[in-house]
């Protein structure tokens, strides 16, 4: 990263593709809807990419893709390695891998934005 800032770019990079899954999700939401049950809505309030992924109802469909994609699967593999607790951790993480991971041509956020 130009700024030798990779701690914080990897940080700040998973929260782009919670917020692109929430995203999905919203949509998904009708207005005045209530949420089924509690659980639901901690789920969603959660910053696990996986179940965030659950919840938009992709989760088949990024396995159907994956397979014909392995280069979307490899890139998968990378950013649902993040979760939020990486703002402690001052050192190893690479913000470049995330950040190619989830904005190349088969990333993770071209791939969630055909869903939004």
């Amino acid at each position: 990263m130009k700024n030798h800032a990779e701690q914080g770019a990897y940080y700040l990079g998973g929260y782009a593709v919670e917020c692109a899954l929430k995203a999905c999700i919203a949509k998904k939401t009708k207005r005045h809807e209530f949420p089924p049950k509690r659980d639901y809505v901690e789920k969603v309030y959660s910053h696990k990419l996986e179940i965030l992924l659950e919840l938009a109802e992709l989760k088949n469909q990024l396995e159907k893709d994956m397979k014909e994609n392995p280069t979307l699967g490899k890139n998968w593999l990378v950013v649902k390695g993040w979760n939020e607790s990486a703002r402690y951790i001052s050192s190893g993480l690479n913000g470049d891998a995330l950040y190619t991971a989830m904005t190349g041509a088969d990333g993770a956020l071209p791939w969630i934005k055909q869903h939004w």
